[in-house]
């Protein structure tokens, strides 16, 4: 309030009409807020009860340390505190800043005018009125700056205080917390449970980026070990997820309910593990099945194989090719013949070699162990 402090020195109000002013500030109080009132819609009901008797008081001791100012007997620093602390209170009551500055400009008008009022009749040389209403808009304009710094500083507050909650509730989902947590934690940060959350796993620095293009309540975090990051996103069109991803280096987990989303992170994270190619989960089911316990995967490997070990190396690995087609396109030598590009008696000799070597090929139990064993290989 420096410039406000030069021109009230510049004034500096005899006794006479600050005793007049003074007499009056009721009453020019109870103008500002009724006008307030009618005028700025935001505060119809806002400046009535107590809360208007709180406002009113709040407003003469605004105008009083208004009036200490032009009579050169205050120093500039509680009014702009307490306007500081008005525009905090606002985002609170969950009003705009266009509505406060709205008012503090309605307020002024109605102020100078009450003043002025006052002023002149009690022997303000006309000299000094123009001066007295150029400190009163000064007056008014660092109170309403200050409304406007304490209006920004609580909506960022609030802001950072929204984004950590959100990042604790997505912390909570991937740490598989309990439903309780979940729903408290959901509750502090605002934010409405979906129906099923995706996880989609990313480079931390293409998280943020990402995420704009996602539904809001999309949950983000770019700070997991590795320079991983990981959105989950609410109610995904998988389709369309996918589609979305395409220029970016994404794994994309399963929809789980969202108190489930650790599901589709984990499975996310070990499909990464298992290769860079991984982009769609679910178009690698099997692999993901295999690699569930690979400790039992190698030995149900190594133990249905065992006969094709007695094996030369090179034979043993083309007879595993062709009993591997031959699984999977459920015998029809042709067909086999194609996928293997050898001449269908090829297939015949082959087979009479593996039919030797797994006498029980035709038992169901055998049949499973086989196509799990030379399914899709895994690490």
């Amino acid at each position: 309030m420096n410039h406000v402090m030069r021109r009230a020195s510049e004034l500096a109000l005899d006794e006479t009409t600050v005793t007049v002013l003074r007499a009056g500030l009721k009453a020019t109080a109870d103008e500002v807020v009724q006008a307030i009132i009618d005028e700025v819609p935001p505060y119809a009901n806002a400046l009535t009860g107590h809360m208007g008797a709180t406002i009113r008081r709040a407003v003469r001791t605004a105008l009083g340390h208004y009036l200490d100012l032009a009579s050169g007997n205050a120093t500039g620093g509680d009014g702009g505190d307490a306007a500081y602390e008005l525009g905090r209170g606002e985002v609170r009551d969950g009003r705009s800043m266009d509505a406060l500055l709205s008012a503090y400009r309605v307020g002024a008008r109605v102020a100078w005018r009450c003043l002025a009022a006052g002023a002149v009749p009690a022997g303000l040389p006309a000299a000094e009125v123009a001066k007295f209403a150029e400190l009163t808009f000064a007056y008014i304009d660092e109170l309403s700056a200050a409304s406007a710094a304490g209006h920004a500083d609580e909506l960022a507050a609030r802001g950072r205080d929204h984004e950590r909650h959100l990042e604790q509730l997505a912390r909570d989902l991937l740490a598989g917390a309990s439903p309780d947590v979940l729903l408290a934690s959901a509750q502090r940060a605002g934010w409405q449970p979906p129906v099923s959350l995706t996880a989609v796993l990313l480079p931390a620095a293409q998280a943020r980026p990402a995420y704009r293009a996602f539904d809001p309540s999309t949950l983000v975090l770019d700070d997991l070990p590795d320079a991983t990051g990981v959105l989950l996103v609410p109610d995904a069109d998988r389709s369309h997820l996918l589609r979305q991803l395409t220029e970016r280096t994404a794994v994309v987990g399963p929809a789980r309910p969202w108190i489930r989303a650790s599901a589709s992170y984990a499975r996310a994270v070990r499909a990464r593990s298992l290769s860079s190619d991984i982009r769609d989960t679910e178009d690698h089911l099997p692999e993901l099945v295999l690699s569930a316990d690979a400790d039992a995967f190698a030995d149900l490997r190594a133990r249905a194989l065992a006969p094709l070990r007695t094996l030369p190396v090179a034979t043993a690995r083309r007879l595993e090719e062709t009993l591997r087609a031959w699984l999977l396109h459920q015998g029809r030598r042709d067909e086999v013949a194609a996928a293997l590009f050898v001449h269908p008696q090829t297939v015949r000799y082959r087979m009479s070699q593996l039919r030797e070597l797994f006498p029980d090929l035709g038992s169901p139990h055998r049949v499973l162990e086989l196509t799990l064993a030379v399914g899709p290989r895994v690490v």
